[in-house]
């Protein structure tokens, strides 16, 4: 897969999470503003922002976080080491990270396609069903691999280990 439809589909991604955290700022406001103006707030607001909101927020922009290198890492020790030894140590780094994210990605696909099966829902008031939200899982941990597996190729390419960009050289 290229380079440009990886960054294309993380952008993408970065956009619907973009999309979904406006949603629950408009929707926790709204249940707030109806409980303490009408007494009567939102039902399924705390549902609705756990199981969509904040999922699709966290998990659907992880590759685009990598791919821009934003990521909290330490460097305390690895920065005084030579390039080629910060080349290697990344790369290492990120050959574990593919393997994590992998197994991540196939457990929380099977979850979603048992959950879609299942046509699986939570306890409230009414029938309020969570399967789709479980997609967001496998979707974002399989970007997040693609994501680690082109930074390898760049950090191939560069002869460096990455380092975050400047905003303006952004993916």
């Amino acid at each position: 897969m290229s380079a440009k439809i990886i960054t294309f589909i993380s952008r993408l991604f970065m956009f619907i999470s973009s999309i979904f955290l406006v949603l629950m700022m408009l929707h926790v406001t709204a249940d707030v503003f109806m409980k303490y103006f009408f007494n009567s707030p939102i039902e399924g607001t705390f549902e609705t922002v756990t199981f969509y909101y904040m999922i699709t927020v966290v998990f659907l922009p992880l590759a685009l976080v990598e791919l821009r290198n934003e990521h909290i890492y330490v460097d305390l020790f690895v920065r005084r080491f030579s390039n080629i030894s910060q080349q290697w140590i990344y790369i290492f780094a990120c050959l574990i990270g593919i393997v994590y994210f992998s197994i991540l990605s196939y457990q929380t696909f099977i979850d979603a396609l048992k959950a879609t099966a299942e046509r699986e829902t939570v306890m409230s008031n009414y029938l309020f069903y969570v399967w789709p939200a479980r997609w967001a899982l496998p979707i974002g941990m399989g970007c997040m691999v693609l994501a680690l597996a082109l930074n390898i190729g760049r950090a191939f390419q560069t002869g460096k280990a990455l380092e975050p960009q400047k905003d303006e050289e952004q993916a």
